[in-house]
Protein backbone atom coordinates (compact mmCIF):
# COMPACT_ATOMS: atom_id res chain seq x y z
CA UNK A 1 0.00 0.00 0.00
CA UNK A 2 1.33 3.43 -1.04
CA UNK A 3 2.71 5.43 1.79
CA UNK A 4 -0.27 8.07 1.47
CA UNK A 5 -2.47 5.53 1.33
CA UNK A 6 -1.76 4.55 4.77
CA UNK A 7 -1.72 8.26 6.25
CA UNK A 8 -4.95 8.51 4.84
CA UNK A 9 -6.79 5.38 6.89
CA UNK A 10 -5.79 7.60 9.98
CA UNK A 11 -8.09 10.44 8.91
CA UNK A 12 -11.78 10.68 9.12
CA UNK A 13 -13.82 7.79 7.70
CA UNK A 14 -16.63 9.87 6.33
CA UNK A 15 -15.72 11.45 3.01
CA UNK A 16 -15.87 15.15 2.73
CA UNK A 17 -18.28 16.78 0.30
CA UNK A 18 -16.69 19.69 -1.30
CA UNK A 19 -19.22 21.68 -3.58
CA UNK A 20 -18.11 24.03 -6.22
CA UNK A 21 -20.49 26.45 -7.23
CA UNK A 22 -21.08 27.25 -11.14
CA UNK A 23 -22.96 29.70 -12.70
CA UNK A 24 -23.31 31.93 -16.23
CA UNK A 25 -20.71 33.11 -17.50
CA UNK A 26 -18.58 30.94 -15.34
CA UNK A 27 -14.75 31.96 -14.61
CA UNK A 28 -13.15 29.02 -16.04
CA UNK A 29 -9.57 28.74 -14.33
CA UNK A 30 -10.86 29.14 -10.75
CA UNK A 31 -13.13 26.71 -11.65
CA UNK A 32 -10.79 24.21 -13.08
CA UNK A 33 -8.79 24.51 -9.81
CA UNK A 34 -11.70 23.51 -7.82
CA UNK A 35 -11.68 20.45 -9.93
CA UNK A 36 -8.39 19.42 -10.09
CA UNK A 37 -7.42 19.42 -6.31
CA UNK A 38 -11.04 18.30 -4.74
CA UNK A 39 -12.42 16.58 -7.70
CA UNK A 40 -9.76 14.76 -9.53
CA UNK A 41 -9.72 10.93 -8.22
CA UNK A 42 -6.60 9.92 -6.28
CA UNK A 43 -6.56 6.28 -5.65
CA UNK A 44 -2.94 6.45 -4.29
CA UNK A 45 -4.39 8.66 -1.41
CA UNK A 46 -6.94 6.28 -0.47
CA UNK A 47 -9.99 5.66 -0.12
CA UNK A 48 -11.57 8.53 1.98
CA UNK A 49 -10.44 11.25 -0.28
CA UNK A 50 -12.65 14.35 -0.89
CA UNK A 51 -16.83 13.52 -3.06
CA UNK A 52 -17.05 16.37 -5.20
CA UNK A 53 -20.09 17.82 -7.16
CA UNK A 54 -20.90 21.11 -8.59
CA UNK A 55 -23.89 23.24 -8.15
CA UNK A 56 -25.80 25.57 -10.37
CA UNK A 57 -26.52 28.78 -9.41
CA UNK A 58 -28.67 29.34 -13.11
CA UNK A 59 -31.44 27.85 -14.42
CA UNK A 60 -30.37 25.58 -17.83
CA UNK A 61 -26.91 24.85 -19.44
CA UNK A 62 -24.14 27.14 -18.12
CA UNK A 63 -21.84 29.58 -20.32
CA UNK A 64 -18.05 29.26 -18.92
CA UNK A 65 -15.25 31.35 -20.33
CA UNK A 66 -13.34 30.33 -23.58
CA UNK A 67 -16.58 29.03 -24.96
CA UNK A 68 -17.12 25.63 -22.52
CA UNK A 69 -20.94 24.51 -22.00
CA UNK A 70 -21.20 22.97 -18.10
CA UNK A 71 -24.33 21.06 -17.22
CA UNK A 72 -23.91 20.73 -13.23
CA UNK A 73 -24.82 18.26 -10.85
CA UNK A 74 -27.40 20.17 -9.64
CA UNK A 75 -29.06 23.20 -7.61
CA UNK A 76 -28.25 25.12 -4.58
CA UNK A 77 -29.91 22.06 -2.32
CA UNK A 78 -26.80 20.86 -2.94
CA UNK A 79 -25.18 23.03 -0.55
CA UNK A 80 -26.96 21.93 2.26
CA UNK A 81 -24.83 18.31 2.08
CA UNK A 82 -21.57 20.11 1.26
CA UNK A 83 -18.65 20.21 4.05
CA UNK A 84 -17.24 22.83 1.97
CA UNK A 85 -18.50 25.21 -0.53
CA UNK A 86 -16.00 26.93 -3.18
CA UNK A 87 -17.04 29.73 -5.04
CA UNK A 88 -14.55 30.24 -8.04
CA UNK A 89 -14.66 33.88 -8.69
CA UNK A 90 -17.87 36.03 -10.06
CA UNK A 91 -19.18 36.81 -13.15
CA UNK A 92 -18.60 40.73 -12.61
CA UNK A 93 -17.80 42.55 -9.17
CA UNK A 94 -21.56 44.76 -10.55
CA UNK A 95 -23.54 41.90 -11.10
CA UNK A 96 -26.03 41.19 -8.45
CA UNK A 97 -25.87 38.26 -6.55
CA UNK A 98 -29.00 36.00 -6.49
CA UNK A 99 -30.82 36.26 -2.79
CA UNK A 100 -31.31 32.47 -2.74
CA UNK A 101 -27.63 32.02 -3.21
CA UNK A 102 -26.88 34.49 -0.36
CA UNK A 103 -29.53 32.81 1.85
CA UNK A 104 -28.24 29.14 1.04
CA UNK A 105 -24.43 30.16 1.84
CA UNK A 106 -25.89 31.49 5.29
CA UNK A 107 -27.59 28.61 6.03
CA UNK A 108 -24.84 26.93 5.24
CA UNK A 109 -22.56 28.91 7.39
CA UNK A 110 -24.99 28.63 10.04
CA UNK A 111 -24.47 24.90 10.12
CA UNK A 112 -20.84 25.21 10.41
CA UNK A 113 -20.12 24.45 6.39
CA UNK A 114 -16.65 26.03 5.46
CA UNK A 115 -16.96 28.72 2.43
CA UNK A 116 -13.90 29.76 0.44
CA UNK A 117 -13.91 32.04 -2.32
CA UNK A 118 -11.46 32.14 -5.16
CA UNK A 119 -10.54 36.15 -6.68
CA UNK A 120 -13.66 38.25 -7.28
CA UNK A 121 -15.95 35.40 -5.39
CA UNK A 122 -15.46 37.42 -2.50
CA UNK A 123 -17.84 39.79 -3.50
CA UNK A 124 -20.59 36.85 -3.05
CA UNK A 125 -19.64 36.23 0.23
CA UNK A 126 -19.37 39.61 1.02
CA UNK A 127 -22.90 40.27 -0.40
CA UNK A 128 -24.48 37.23 2.05
CA UNK A 129 -22.99 39.41 5.04
CA UNK A 130 -20.75 36.57 6.02
CA UNK A 131 -17.21 39.24 5.70
CA UNK A 132 -18.95 41.56 7.89
CA UNK A 133 -16.34 42.53 10.56
CA UNK A 134 -13.76 39.81 9.27
CA UNK A 135 -10.35 40.17 7.57
CA UNK A 136 -10.70 39.32 3.96
CA UNK A 137 -8.67 39.63 0.77
CA UNK A 138 -9.03 39.37 -3.13
CA UNK A 139 -7.23 40.20 -6.46
CA UNK A 140 -5.24 43.58 -5.66
CA UNK A 141 -7.28 45.00 -8.82
CA UNK A 142 -10.72 44.35 -6.45
CA UNK A 143 -9.18 45.45 -3.28
CA UNK A 144 -10.40 49.05 -3.57
CA UNK A 145 -13.79 48.50 -4.61
CA UNK A 146 -14.73 45.79 -1.83
CA UNK A 147 -13.40 48.01 1.15
CA UNK A 148 -15.33 50.52 -0.76
CA UNK A 149 -18.73 48.94 -0.94
CA UNK A 150 -18.16 46.90 2.33
CA UNK A 151 -17.00 49.23 4.84
CA UNK A 152 -17.71 46.48 7.26
CA UNK A 153 -15.05 43.61 6.13
CA UNK A 154 -11.32 44.66 6.95
CA UNK A 155 -9.64 44.00 3.31
CA UNK A 156 -6.14 43.23 3.01
CA UNK A 157 -4.80 44.51 0.35
CA UNK A 158 -1.81 42.02 -0.23
CA UNK A 159 -2.28 38.30 1.25
CA UNK A 160 -2.66 35.32 -0.69
CA UNK A 161 -5.26 33.98 1.24
CA UNK A 162 -6.72 34.64 4.54
CA UNK A 163 -8.60 32.00 7.05
CA UNK A 164 -10.93 33.37 9.27
CA UNK A 165 -13.24 30.81 11.16
CA UNK A 166 -15.44 29.14 8.81
CA UNK A 167 -14.63 31.74 5.77
CA UNK A 168 -11.56 31.80 3.58
CA UNK A 169 -10.55 34.11 0.74
CA UNK A 170 -8.12 33.89 -1.97
CA UNK A 171 -6.28 36.64 -3.96
CA UNK A 172 -5.82 36.61 -7.72
CA UNK A 173 -6.80 33.16 -9.77
CA UNK A 174 -3.37 31.32 -8.96
CA UNK A 175 -3.81 32.16 -5.26
CA UNK A 176 -6.76 29.82 -5.23
CA UNK A 177 -4.12 26.72 -5.33
CA UNK A 178 -2.32 27.85 -2.15
CA UNK A 179 -6.02 27.99 -0.50
CA UNK A 180 -7.11 24.72 -1.63
CA UNK A 181 -4.03 23.23 -1.04
CA UNK A 182 -3.97 25.00 2.44
CA UNK A 183 -7.29 22.41 3.24
CA UNK A 184 -6.02 19.98 2.26
CA UNK A 185 -3.12 20.73 4.40
CA UNK A 186 -5.91 21.12 7.42
CA UNK A 187 -7.74 18.24 6.31
CA UNK A 188 -5.29 15.23 5.72
CA UNK A 189 -1.80 16.63 6.88
CA UNK A 190 1.11 17.81 5.01
CA UNK A 191 2.45 15.09 3.14
CA UNK A 192 -0.65 13.82 1.65
CA UNK A 193 -0.93 18.47 0.42
CA UNK A 194 2.66 17.89 -0.73
CA UNK A 195 2.00 14.93 -2.67
CA UNK A 196 -1.13 17.04 -4.44
CA UNK A 197 1.20 19.36 -5.00
CA UNK A 198 3.36 17.55 -6.44
CA UNK A 199 1.08 15.99 -8.70
CA UNK A 200 0.23 19.65 -9.97
CA UNK A 201 4.03 20.28 -10.07
CA UNK A 202 3.83 23.78 -7.84
CA UNK A 203 5.05 24.30 -4.51
CA UNK A 204 4.06 22.74 -1.96
CA UNK A 205 3.26 25.76 0.70
CA UNK A 206 3.09 29.48 0.11
CA UNK A 207 1.96 31.56 2.81
CA UNK A 208 -1.20 33.02 2.77
CA UNK A 209 0.85 36.65 3.81
CA UNK A 210 3.16 36.58 1.29
CA UNK A 211 2.87 39.39 -1.26
CA UNK A 212 0.43 39.22 -3.83
CA UNK A 213 2.88 41.53 -6.36
CA UNK A 214 6.48 40.32 -6.45
CA UNK A 215 8.22 42.70 -8.96
CA UNK A 216 10.79 39.57 -10.92
CA UNK A 217 9.14 36.41 -9.95
CA UNK A 218 12.42 34.11 -10.58
CA UNK A 219 16.31 35.62 -10.40
CA UNK A 220 17.28 37.13 -13.52
CA UNK A 221 18.97 34.45 -16.01
CA UNK A 222 22.38 34.93 -15.30
CA UNK A 223 21.93 34.88 -11.36
CA UNK A 224 19.59 32.35 -11.37
CA UNK A 225 22.23 29.34 -10.34
CA UNK A 226 23.42 31.50 -8.36
CA UNK A 227 20.44 32.41 -6.03
CA UNK A 228 19.09 28.52 -7.10
CA UNK A 229 22.20 27.31 -4.78
CA UNK A 230 21.90 29.72 -2.41
CA UNK A 231 18.16 28.20 -2.13
CA UNK A 232 19.44 24.50 -1.99
CA UNK A 233 21.88 25.39 0.53
CA UNK A 234 19.58 26.63 3.02
CA UNK A 235 17.13 23.87 3.20
CA UNK A 236 19.65 21.62 3.83
CA UNK A 237 21.35 23.45 6.18
CA UNK A 238 17.64 24.93 7.26
CA UNK A 239 19.09 24.41 11.60
CA UNK A 240 22.33 26.20 10.75
CA UNK A 241 22.83 29.97 11.43
CA UNK A 242 22.86 32.38 8.05
CA UNK A 243 23.23 36.00 7.56
CA UNK A 244 23.22 37.94 4.73
CA UNK A 245 26.89 38.15 4.80
CA UNK A 246 27.71 34.63 4.73
CA UNK A 247 24.60 33.55 1.59
CA UNK A 248 25.52 36.69 0.18
CA UNK A 249 29.15 35.75 -0.08
CA UNK A 250 27.96 32.03 -1.28
CA UNK A 251 25.53 33.54 -4.31
CA UNK A 252 29.10 35.80 -4.94
CA UNK A 253 27.16 38.90 -4.44
CA UNK A 254 27.64 41.48 -2.69
CA UNK A 255 25.06 42.07 0.67
CA UNK A 256 23.30 44.75 -1.02
CA UNK A 257 22.60 43.12 -4.43
CA UNK A 258 22.08 39.93 -2.71
CA UNK A 259 19.20 41.23 -0.43
CA UNK A 260 17.83 42.86 -3.69
CA UNK A 261 17.85 39.99 -5.82
CA UNK A 262 16.58 37.80 -3.08
CA UNK A 263 13.69 40.52 -2.78
CA UNK A 264 13.04 40.37 -5.91
CA UNK A 265 12.74 36.86 -6.72
CA UNK A 266 10.75 35.90 -3.19
CA UNK A 267 9.08 38.89 -2.23
CA UNK A 268 10.55 39.14 0.53
CA UNK A 269 13.59 39.25 3.10
CA UNK A 270 16.31 36.26 3.74
CA UNK A 271 15.47 36.45 7.49
CA UNK A 272 11.14 36.09 7.22
CA UNK A 273 12.04 33.09 4.47
CA UNK A 274 14.14 31.15 6.65
CA UNK A 275 11.64 31.65 8.99
CA UNK A 276 8.67 30.88 7.14
CA UNK A 277 10.88 27.62 5.43
CA UNK A 278 11.50 26.71 9.22
CA UNK A 279 7.82 26.41 10.47
CA UNK A 280 6.88 24.99 7.48
CA UNK A 281 9.37 22.18 8.22
CA UNK A 282 8.17 21.98 11.93
CA UNK A 283 4.28 21.93 10.90
CA UNK A 284 5.75 18.22 8.74
CA UNK A 285 7.60 17.39 11.92
CA UNK A 286 4.39 17.56 14.37
CA UNK A 287 3.06 14.97 12.47
CA UNK A 288 5.58 12.37 13.80
CA UNK A 289 4.21 11.87 17.32
CA UNK A 290 7.56 10.25 18.05
CA UNK A 291 9.25 13.11 18.05
CA UNK A 292 9.53 15.77 21.35
CA UNK A 293 9.18 19.45 21.34
CA UNK A 294 12.33 19.94 21.56
CA UNK A 295 13.06 17.75 18.83
CA UNK A 296 11.10 19.08 16.14
CA UNK A 297 12.60 22.84 17.41
CA UNK A 298 16.29 21.55 16.64
CA UNK A 299 15.21 19.73 13.86
CA UNK A 300 13.22 22.91 12.30
CA UNK A 301 16.10 25.26 13.10
CA UNK A 302 14.41 27.23 16.36
CA UNK A 303 16.98 27.75 19.44
CA UNK A 304 14.48 26.03 21.87
CA UNK A 305 11.42 24.97 21.85
CA UNK A 306 9.56 28.37 23.67
CA UNK A 307 10.68 29.88 20.54
CA UNK A 308 9.29 27.24 18.40
CA UNK A 309 5.91 27.85 20.60
CA UNK A 310 6.13 31.97 20.08
CA UNK A 311 6.71 32.07 16.27
CA UNK A 312 4.23 28.74 15.45
CA UNK A 313 1.38 30.56 17.20
CA UNK A 314 2.33 34.08 16.13
CA UNK A 315 2.08 32.60 12.55
CA UNK A 316 -0.72 30.21 12.82
CA UNK A 317 -2.71 31.37 15.91
CA UNK A 318 -2.60 27.87 17.44
CA UNK A 319 0.06 26.35 19.68
CA UNK A 320 2.59 23.52 18.01
CA UNK A 321 1.04 20.99 20.93
CA UNK A 322 -2.80 21.79 19.61
CA UNK A 323 -1.70 21.75 15.90
CA UNK A 324 -0.06 18.07 16.08
CA UNK A 325 -3.45 16.99 18.23
CA UNK A 326 -5.51 18.38 15.22
CA UNK A 327 -3.29 16.05 13.25
CA UNK A 328 -3.71 12.69 15.42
Amino acid sequence: MPENARIMTTLPSSRPLVVALAYDGLCTFEFGIAVEIFGLPRPELGENWYRFAVASVDEGELRATGGIRLVADGGLALLAQADTIIIPGWRGADNPVPEALCQALREANARGCRIMSICSGVFVLAAAGLLNGKRATTHWRYTPLLRERYPAIEVLDDALYYHEGSVLTSAGSAAGIDLCLHLVRLDYGTDVANNVARRLVVQPHRDGSQSQQISRPVARSRESQRLGQVFDYLHSQLAATHSVASLAKLAGMSPRTFLRRFDEATGTTPARWILQERLTRARTLLANADLSMEEVAAQAGFATAASLRHHFRQRFAVSPRDYRKHQA
